[in-house]
């Protein structure tokens, strides 16, 4: 029920890869010879041979990070969750680990970032979240074990297959590298997240799942989060197991039970069926359903890309809040949430562009929340020419924005939990200054019901409106409450 109410979280998809600030992937793409990242590492910090990410991990110090002031924010600006990365594929944790000596307490930062972020959450009463992606690790650090195929370095390793042994006198010596990396098996073909032998992929043994299983249990149990996100196909190793996946659900939704006196975990994951969506909740990697989903489910997006990129600011190439208003009200619309990552230096800061966007998300809700917050999908999701975009998501679904142009006939329908009010989110400004519901028009079988008023969020008293066999029509105030759409109180 929190998470139905909810509606709208922020990310911090935040970990040592953001020190570079080159975006995505850096921990594989730098072990890939002609790739951006590669280029990047060997001009700034050294040939992959010599200095691997293992070495980016240790300059990552995140000497700005106040998680207090993030959250207090977020919170001022319409988050009702926060969502902290726990590991990414690059296997490094971001909490006082027990079964990961490559942790942010032991190297880098030297800080339990995630109990720092749970403190903060809780104290500006958010609930909190974790994400874990690191069960790929095992086949997304392939590339290290490779070395360059030209040049000065041409069959030098990459540091992907060091061990412990290889540390005596360096900054890492007593700490194994393959508890980070995992590469002490056979690459596979190709990169697959099905975990699917027949499509190339190399299967991870039993060691290393059970201590994935291992450290995500201890995440759970000792920061306690209300939330965690898996960045996996249904679970962790769904394709060669899915028992790992399935207790560790388990032990969330019983600990909770414990805790609480009921069960109040929410966990994620994608790709999933309709039986399975009903153990755990859908999630849409930067897509949007098609439409009203009978169970809860979210939307994971960013405003740029996960990790922090510093020529998207410099370019000013986020996601507007003009983008981002009204895919809130579509995924809301159809009983999803959305959770918007909003991507954070390697110092652990954010920008003054994303400042500005979160900003101007908050004085929209601000004025529409109720249109938003602790509603229920109504009998259609919404109407216009926007309903018939059909752009495919990244990762299924709809493409999370819309492509092209919204207009005033674009409508997204929520309603009050008691069904007494209807909330129709109008995507655009009328030019004439009326806008047409069409499916509120007289005669409709989804208000049979007489309309007695009609109202405006942000704007004083009632407006007026006509009602006929082709719609409601709404004629509109002279001056807008808000930018971006506009929330329509109808009883």
């Amino acid at each position: 029920e929190w998470f139905r109410d909810a509606k709208f979280g922020v990310w911090a998809h935040w970990g040592p890869q953001c020190e570079p600030e080159r975006g995505d992937w850096y921990a594989r793409n730098m072990y890939i010879e002609g790739h951006a990242h590669y280029k990047h590492h060997v001009a700034t910090y050294g040939h992959p041979s010599k200095v691997g990410f293992k070495d980016i991990i240790n300059r990552w110090k995140a000497d700005k990070f106040d998680p207090d002031k993030l959250l207090k924010f977020y919170k001022q600006n319409g988050a009702k969750y926060f969502m902290a990365l726990a590991n990414h594929h690059d296997n490094f944790d971001n909490w006082n680990s027990k079964y990961q000596p490559w942790n942010s307490v032991a190297i880098g930062p030297k800080k339990d970032l995630i109990g720092a972020w749970a403190m903060a959450a809780r104290k500006h009463g958010l609930r909190f979240g974790v994400s874990v992606h690191a069960s790929h690790a095992w086949s997304w650090y392939e590339p290290a074990q490779g070395a360059d195929k030209q040049g000065e370095y041409a069959g030098v390793p990459y540091d992907g297959k060091l061990t412990k042994a290889d540390g005596a006198g360096q900054w890492w010596e007593g700490l194994d590298p393959q508890d980070l990396y995992a590469q002490n098996h056979p690459p596979g073909a190709r990169l697959v997240w099905e975990w699917d032998p027949a499509k190339g992929s190399s299967v991870p043994d039993e060691a290393y799942m059970r201590k994935f299983y291992l450290r995500t249990q201890q995440l759970w149990d000792d920061y306690k989060p209300d939330m965690i996100y898996f960045d996996d196909t249904v679970l962790p190793f769904h394709g060669v197991t899915d028992e790992v996946g399935l207790h560790l659900v388990a032990h969330f939704y019983n600990t909770s039970i414990k805790w609480h006196g009921k069960n109040e975990a929410v966990v994620t994951g994608k790709h999933l069926d309709e039986l399975q969506r009903r153990a755990i909740v859908f999630d849409i990697e930067r897509g949007r359903a098609t439409d009203i989903m009978p169970e809860p489910w979210q939307t994971d997006t960013c405003i740029g890309h996960w990790h922090y990129d510093r020529d998207l600011f410099i370019n000013h190439r986020y996601k507007t809040a003009a983008q981002v208003i009204p895919m809130l009200a579509d995924i809301v619309s159809k009983n999803g949430n959305l959770m918007l990552s909003v991507p954070v230096r390697g110092d652990g800061t954010i920008d003054e562009d994303e400042v500005k966007i979160v900003s101007e998300i908050g004085a929209w809700l601000r004025v529409n929340g109720e249109a938003i917050y602790k509603t229920r999908p109504w009998k259609i999701y919404g109407e216009g020419p926007a309903t018939k975009m059909s752009e495919r998501g990244q990762f299924g679904g709809l493409r999370d924005t819309y492509a092209r142009p919204l207009t005033s006939e674009d409508i997204r329908f929520t309603q009050a939990k008691d069904g007494k009010t209807l909330y129709a989110i109008v995507l655009a400004w009328p030019t004439n200054g009326t806008v047409t519901i069409k499916a509120l028009a007289q005669g409709s079988p989804h208000w049979p019901g007489k309309i007695r008023s009609v109202r405006m969020l942000g704007v004083a008293g009632k407006l007026k409106f006509f009602r006929d066999e082709n719609g409601l029509g709404v004629i509109f105030p002279k001056n807008k409450p808000c930018e971006f759409a506009y929330a329509l109180k109808i009883q």
